[in-house]
């Protein structure tokens, strides 16, 4: 079952770690292995690191496999996964799957081992001997320069059990072990297979697995007894020892507040535990008599900071009522906790810590005296165990002291730098929607998610590659082929292709629109010259109404295709609401005329001052089809009980040309929370005598329409946000409003407003209605096209309104929108007249060379202004993200004979059902449950529903199908699927490894 992890025997993990480095020279998926070769490492207990990071107590440090992945990536400090007197089946039956979801911060609703303490220890001492047998046979550093640190948990009397207590001394000392002497044996009749390592070599590795144990409680754990735990470790098991603290140390009031400021004020939680938990007054002394304790049994003693920090389910993040928090939300109160336990001590506490530890603070950390360092969250992202190779970089020159105590200063300066770090920051608005809205393939599931996420499915990979060759012309080239504007989507684009991004994940999205515009910009004189009229074609005469974006494109897109066509502009300027409302300080009016050039190279003709009255005149005079892409320009209803406002589309043309008539007054109240609400509220703090712009809305900025950068923008400009105010009306300069509470949550997270009844009134000399504009359907009505209940046209997928020939295109169609969106109207109903595709460069998307995109994961950029942005992780040519995020290696890609990619499958055995890879999955699907999946015996093909195969020794092999079960050969599975047969004869031949 999908649920239930099968431990691999030492057999299986060295045949699959020796044979898959041959084949392709990495490990468990792993591409870039550290060696670490200066001779350095850090004294600690009677051991020493090479580094001094690596995985946490978590996930990433349950089975063998996880732990192997972490050491050939530099990880040389291993907090191993909790065991406890509860184990197993037991346990797994108590943990809600999945039970992580990483997405930003981390959420998770497990905690110890789900395995057996049995099997849990086999797996310490499995990878012990494969990582001692990797590091001499592939040259990865010292044998001995690696510590395995326990973890135990929750009280003393299950550590007392007969299970923990044996698996606590049988890690001290492993030599009379079964599974010690049966890995120790394997290695010695499999000798042959190394080329580095001897018999002599492998009768030496050490027996002694761990001299160290970090004590884990659960939360509400008095205070004695956690002293008592540590007690016994300390006298009766002669351990080194770390107690793990809670970030509850610092009280529910400091927590809250730390948290709202830096925009986790969603994250719920309420003061029982911090009431509960350890308190400050009771730690201090506990922890001055273990150190005193410690230094008397000549042991080694500290803190681990930090526990996660228990927070409410509030938006149904995971299946339970409880979860535990990580990531950079933990980071601001663990190194404040570190600031005051090292201010408390004199820098003589040592700290070894966990809680939102990345490439960006964990070298700072670890000159300030910080270390062992140990990570989960960070590794649980897209780049997985590869972003622990980038962060071996920062410790190639680690020295050679041990710990000496803390910078107390330098934690301190740490601790100041969260509140103006962005990294540990919440955008002002929830994250958009990273998945696309499709479902996973079951096989040959690559993508690029960037263009699922544009309207007009730009070809972005092709464009911003050709920009990284340094071929503007080529890049311009892809680009016009499906966007008619690139100067204006290069510049007030909302980019949501951008939320799709998988660098997301990494630091931030691409800079796809930006590149853009470094593509118009650097070749557009090249490509307007360039431009040649085509030949024209006579079946067609097309009109359009409207000379706006979605005009534009359209005269663009059919004018290339040759089909006659003419726009009318009732304006005596193209550009529509960009050239005529849309503010200079956003979009300068030169890069609107170069679009327009653009759109009028092909030859279609634009008659300006002239404002079409009727479709069916037009169609008299013998066009064929009419495009209204006429814009919405009809003022919205801000439902003032008395008083008046300003509309917000007259406003900003007047703005724009300099015809501002009225006078404004020092006071200003815009009305809405979209996009335009911004534009208006940044244009009037710029008009002379205006000294305060407030926005008012019935919500907090968190659930305003407005996108986070127009949001940020308005913020920077000095607008003055009036939170949950809704509107009554306006007379004497002052605007009534109600006062408006955010209400419980729907499925969404999107909390409604409620009326308190209280009233507050907002000095407003003027006041901006910017709450959404309307069409004017008089058109419409006039050739009886069937408008819904908005008075918007009714059309069909190629935006053909109800009236044969008669399309509708951008704000006319939809409402106010966004350019992209008119320019993906025009491009369906230009090919639906013209028979045009528009894919001319989709293979180009697809890249040759994986090399260079498989070398860019898992690392970090330093470096987010480089244009062209060369951080695109080519998701279309080696996606592979659920294979990368897996923690124990359960989702592998394998070559395909025919296949341009690589293709994915599932391995059950190794499946615990996590839910990390659907979180990061760019489909709307579970790879864990949705891909093609290998089964390690027939009662787990029996037991679970995934689509896949298990492979009985006689050659007969189970597959099941579209939910249909089949017993054949692969010739059988040949004449069900191609690709199932095509798989499976591939895992045979080349990944035999990945068979049991």
């Amino acid at each position: 079952m999908s649920d239930i992890m099968r431990p691999m025997s030492i057999g299986h993990l060295m045949n699959w770690a020796l044979s898959e480095y041959k084949k392709k020279g990495s490990i468990f998926g792993i591409d870039k292995l550290v060696h670490y070769t200066s001779g350095q490492a850090l004294p600690i207990y009677e051991e020493k690191i090479e580094s001094p990071f690596g995985p946490a107590a978590g996930p990433n440090t349950q089975l063998a496999q996880n732990i192997i992945a972490s050491y050939v990536t530099g990880s040389r400090f291993f907090e191993l996964k909790t065991v406890q007197v509860m184990d197993g089946a037991e346990l797994s039956a108590c943990v809600a799957k999945p039970c992580i979801t990483a997405g930003d911060e981390c959420y998770n609703c497990e905690w110890s081992t789900e395995l057996y303490v049995s099997q849990a220890y086999a797996e310490y001492v499995k990878a012990w001997v494969v990582c001692k047998i990797l590091a001499k046979e592939l040259g990865l550093g010292n044998p001995d320069g690696f510590v395995f640190n326990m973890s135990v948990g929750y009280d003393l009397e299950g550590i007392k059990s007969e299970k923990v207590n044996t698996f606590i001394d049988d890690m001290i000392e492993a030599k009379d072990t079964e599974v010690f002497k049966e890995c120790i044996n394997w290695a010695l009749e499999n000798v042959d297979s190394f080329e580095n390592v001897d018999a002599d070599y492998i009768k030496s590795i050490s027996s002694n697995i761990s001299s160290s144990i970090t004590e884990s409680t659960l939360h509400g754990c008095p205070p004695d007894e956690i002293e008592r735990i540590a007690t016994y470790l300390i006298t009766e098991k002669h351990l080194h020892t770390f107690i793990k603290c809670n970030p509850t140390l610092l009280g529910y009031e400091y927590a809250r507040k730390r948290l709202d400021e830096l925009g986790f004020d969603y994250v719920a939680f309420d003061d029982h535990h911090f009431v509960e938990d350890l308190q400050w007054d009771d730690a201090i002394p506990m922890l001055e008599r273990l150190m005193a304790l410690t230094k008397e049994k000549g042991l080694e003693f500290g803190v681990k900071l930090t526990n996660t920090f228990p927070v409410d389910v509030a938006a149904k993040e995971l299946p339970s009522e409880e979860m535990y928090m990580s990531g950079r939300s933990l980071f601001p109160l663990s190194i404040h906790l570190a600031k005051l336990l090292s201010e408390q001590f004199d820098g003589k506490l040592r700290i070894s810590y966990s809680g939102g530890a990345t490439i960006y603070n964990i070298r700072e950390m670890f000159d300030a005296g910080i270390w062992p360092i140990t990570m989960a969250t960070n590794i649980l992202k897209p780049g997985g165990y590869e972003r622990l190779s980038q962060i071996s970089e920062k410790f190639m020159e680690c020295g050679t002291e041990r710990f000496h105590g803390t910078d107390t200063k330098a934690i301190a300066a740490l601790d100041d730098a969260v509140a103006s770090d962005e990294l540990y920051k919440k955008p002002v608005k929830p994250l958009p929607e990273r998945h696309m809205e499709k479902e996973l393939p079951l096989f040959d599931c690559f993508t690029a998610p960037c263009r699922n996420g544009c309207p007009i499915a730009q070809d972005i990979p092709a464009y911003l590659e050709a920009m990284t060759e340094g071929d503007a012309t080529k890049a311009l080239d892809i680009i016009l082929e499906r966007n008619a504007l690139p100067f204006i989507t290069g510049t007030i684009c909302p980019h949501h292709c951008g939320d799709k991004c998988m660098r997301n994940y990494y630091e931030e999205t691409l800079h796809i629109r930006e590149t853009k515009y470094a593509a118009a910009d650097a070749a557009y004189e090249t490509v307007l010259k360039n431009i040649a009229k085509p030949e024209a074609r006579t079946e067609k005469k097309v009109a359009v109404i409207g000379g706006g974006p979605a005009g534009l494109s359209a005269a663009m897109f059919l004018s290339r295709a040759g089909v006659p066509v003419t726009v009318f502009e009732k304006s005596e300027n193209l550009g529509g609401v960009v050239r005529n409302v849309i503010p200079d300080f956003r979009i300068e009016r030169e890069d609107i005329e170069k679009d327009v050039a653009l759109c009028k190279a092909y030859g279609a003709e634009f008659v300006t001052g002239k404002e079409v009255a009727s479709i069916k005149a037009l169609k008299e005079e013998g066009y064929t089809d009419v495009i209204v892409a006429i814009g919405a320009w009809k003022p919205g209803n801000a439902h003032l009980q008395y008083g008046g406002a300003f509309d917000a589309v007259e406003f900003l043309a007047d703005a724009k040309n300099e015809k501002i008539e009225v006078v404004l007054g020092k006071n200003v109240v815009v009305l809405g929370g979209g996009n335009t609400a911004m534009d208006v509220a940044r244009a009037a703090i710029r008009v002379k005598g205006v000294e305060n712009v407030r926005l008012v809305y019935r919500r907090t900025k968190r659930y305003m329409p407005a996108d986070e950068e127009e949001l940020r923008e308005a913020i920077e400009d000095g607008v003055q946000f009036m939170e949950l105010l809704a509107p009554i009306g306006v007379e004497n300069g002052q605007l009534k409003c109600s006062v408006m509470e955010l209400g419980e949550a729907d499925e969404s997270g999107r909390r409604a407003p409620v009326d308190t009844g209280k009233v507050e009134y907002v000095p407003a000399d003027t006041v901006i209605a910017a709450v959404g504009e309307n069409i004017d359907g008089t058109l419409y009505e006039d050739m009886g096209v069937e408008l819904d209940r908005k008075g918007r046209p009714v059309v069909d997928a190629n935006m053909m309104t109800s009236v044969e020939g008669v399309y509708a295109a951008g704000d006319s169609r939809r409402g106010p929108a966004t350019v992209v969106e008119a320019i993906a109207d025009a491009s369906k109903a230009a090919a639906a007249i013209a028979g045009i595709s528009y894919e001319k460069y989709a293979e180009a998307n697809v890249a040759e060379d994986s090399a260079k995109y498989i070398a860019k994961k898992g690392y970090q950029s330093p470096d987010l202004t480089e244009m062209p942005d060369k951080r695109c992780l080519g998701c279309s040519t080696v996606c592979e993200t659920c294979a990368d995020v897996c923690p124990n290696r359960a989702n592998v890609a394998i070559k395909v004979a025919g296949k341009c990619q690589e293709q994915v499958i599932h391995v059950d055995g190794m499946c615990n059902e996590c839910g990390n890879c659907a979180v990061f999955c760019p489909y709307a699907g579970r790879p864990y449950k949705d891909k093609f999946t290998l089964f390690w015996s027939e009662e787990d093909f029996t037991n679970s529903e995934n689509e896949g195969f298990y492979c009985e020794k006689n050659g007969e092999i189970h597959l099941r199908l579209d939910g249909k079960v089949e017993k054949t050969d692969i010739n059988g599975i040949r004449t069900i699927s191609a690709d199932a047969a095509a798989v499976i004869e591939t895992i045979q031949k080349d990944y035999s490894y990945l068979m049991k």
